[in-house]
Parts: structure tokens; sequence; C-alpha cells
């Protein structure tokens, strides 16, 4: 079981609700996943291998290792300690800490039992219980709280840049989680409307007007999510080249029924069998539809999204999630910038991650993993 490098004053942060990034050694990170045993493997992504372990205390744990064959991870490294050492939401994964151990370069994160939402709504086995119309709500209400979070709370705001389901991590109640910062981008600053950026994410996903000209503002994360909430909806991949011609791009699909309130229907996912309420999907479709309006200008703010997705919450869950966001609002309200009690030992946490990151770039090269982002 895994011993972690904390020390007294890290473990009193922890006890007062205040968060810090930990530093693990790998030889306690094999020890955690019984020496990355394929027993222990949860899934593969760009970034490389994740494993399940468990902590000294019996927490369980999230580990991902990086694929020093690959350059992406190494710059995702750097910005994930970065960003998730200084965001904290009910709607975003935490960050336990990681290990800069010689070559070696993983992430420690709190364990989400249910993994990925596409686990349980994209091409879902038979015998699988498909997400009820109000799981599949609760899922998009809290995803759209996270990116509200990161866009209207943070300070400095952040754009995201890579909403998509398999980047949304459900706990055992089906509450969401946004994870993989690796792509995240400080917002734009003063006057400036977008952030210029090399054009990074996975297809179908982006934005229109990011993948023409690499600019990246908020409105490009709302567009993702108008996706996300789609595939809630249909239960249809954003992309299928198994489908007709004519489906396989799941917005464009989409679109036409967009505008004819008699079609909607058509849109929603056949597992449901019929159980869900006309007037709830009616009001999900309407926000998926200005969520991905060619003109990013028209499209809402999340924090309009947040309001118009509370309504269709059922009552409890609504009442649930409101004293939810209240007891997280009043413990994290500090926490979109350094407390000033924690800013010592966070920033040296983060400087050991910056230094490393600053030799790693000076002889290698960032490129996106073909497989998981596709560069336009």
């Amino acid at each position: 079981m895994l011993k972690s490098s904390q020390n007294p004053a890290t473990k009193k942060e922890a006890e007062n609700g205040n968060i810090a990034a930990q530093t693990f050694t790998f030889r306690e990170l094999a020890a955690a996943t019984k020496n990355f045993r394929s027993e222990c493997l949860l899934g593969e992504g760009g970034f490389g291998r994740v494993y399940k372990g468990q902590l000294e205390s019996g927490q369980l744990a999230a580990v991902k290792q990086l694929d020093r064959n690959g350059f992406q991870g190494n710059r995702e490294f750097l910005v994930e300690v970065l960003m998730l050492s200084l965001l904290h939401h009910q709607n975003l994964v935490n960050l336990i800490g990681y290990c800069a151990d010689g070559e070696q370069r993983l992430l420690v994160y709190e364990f989400m039992a249910l993994g990925a939402l596409e686990d349980h709504l994209l091409d879902i086995p038979d015998g699988q219980t498909p997400l009820s119309w109000s799981i599949r709500m609760k899922i998009a209400f809290g995803a759209a709280k996270g990116l509200e979070y990161l866009h209207d709370k943070a300070n400095p705001p952040v754009i995201y840049r890579d909403l998509k389901s398999s980047n949304i991590l459900l706990d055992e109640e089906y509450n969401p989680k946004l994870s993989d910062f690796g792509l995240a981008k400080l917002g734009p600053m003063g006057e400036n409307v977008h952030v210029s950026s090399r054009v990074m994410g996975t297809y179908g996903y982006c934005a229109p007007e990011y993948a023409r000209t690499g600019q990246l503002t908020f409105k490009s994360d709302v567009y993702s999510f108008g996706v996300v909430l789609l595939e809630l909806v249909t239960g249809r991949r954003v992309i299928d080249t198994q489908r007709n011609i004519y489906e396989q791009n799941l917005v464009t699909w989409a679109q036409p029924m967009f505008k004819d309130q008699k079609r909607y229907k058509e849109l929603v996912d056949p597992l449901l069998k019929g159980d869900y309420p006309t007037k709830g999907l009616n009001q999900a479709l309407a926000v998926a539809a200005m969520c991905l309006q060619e003109d990013a200008e028209t499209r809402p703010m999340m924090t309009d999204v947040v309001t118009a997705l509370s309504f269709l919450l059922s009552p409890s869950a609504e009442e649930s999630s409101a004293q939810s966001a209240t007891r997280q609002d009043s413990k994290h309200s500090d926490r979109s910038t350094l407390d000033k009690h924690t800013a010592d030992d966070r920033q040296r946490a983060v400087q050991e991650a910056i230094e490393w990151g600053a030799s790693s770039r000076s002889h290698q090269m960032f490129k996106c993993d073909d497989d998981q982002r596709d560069s336009f």
C-alpha cells in the first residue's frame, strides 16, 4: 500500500480543508499499484496508462503514468500539476499528488468509482443498464457547473479545451468531475477576447472557429459542452464511422432536427424506451442547439447554461445539488487563488514541476497523440 511523502504541515492543511499536491517516489506508486500490474489497469489515453492504487489510509487512487516514448505527456504533466494545484471545485477531479522521480512522471488522483461517462453512455454492452434521463441531466448539470467555475470563478479564468465524454468521470452516485487538464489554457485577460493557440483537441468536439483560426475563447468550451449534451440525449458518439454517411457526424445529423420540435423524439436514445419528460427533452435540446451555434458570439455563457439546466433536474436532485453547491462554495470560496497559509508548500510543489518542465522543453517538442487528440 502507498505511503505518501506527506509532512505534518501538509496533513494539518488537509484537516483544515486546504489542498496541496503531495509528492511521491516512483517506488511508492509502484507499490500502490502492485508494480503496475495489468489487473490494476483502468484505461489508457494520450498521456499514458491509468492504474488503480491504494493509499496507506485505505483511500483508493487513480495513478496516471506518463508514456515516456511520447512527447504529448511531458507538457501535459506540467500543465496539469499547475492547474489542479490551483483549481478546486466539486466538479473537478482532485489531484492528490504527483511523481517527478528521475525520468518517471506520474499523476495521482482521487479514484472515481464508475469511471468515464462514455463507458455508461456510448456503445454499452448488452445487459448493462442504460443511464436514466434524470441521471443524464444530473451529469450534464455537474459538468456545466465545472466549466462555469473555470470560466467565471477561477482566478485567473481557464479554458478547459478538452471537454468530451471520456474526460467526464463519475463517482458511485453519478456525480461528474472534469478530468485531464493537460490541454487547459489561461483565458484571455484585459481587452483580449481570445487566446491564440495551436489547434488541439478531439475531432468532433472542437468548435469550428477554433479549428479554422486557432483562436481559443470560452465559447469554444461552450460548443464542446453542446456536443456532450447531445451525446447524453442521443446516446450516440460524436463521430461514428459505423453509421451511414449521413449520420456519422452527430452534430451535422442533429442540426436539421433542431429546427423542428416535432422531430425532437427522433434524437432521443432508444435505450430510454420513451421514459423521459417531453418538456425536459425540449429544454435540453434547446440548450444544446444554442451551444452548438456556428457563430461563437451567439452561444450562451456557461453561467446561463447552468441556470437553464437547473430546471431539468428532478426536485429532489435539484435540492440536493443546491445544498451540495452551497456547502462546497462555502468550503472552497477562497480556493480560486492560493490560500495564504498554504502558499509556501504549494509553491514549492509547483516549482519542482516548473523546473522539470523548463529543462524538458529545452530538448523535446510537444505534439498531439493522433489517437486521442487531432491537430487540425
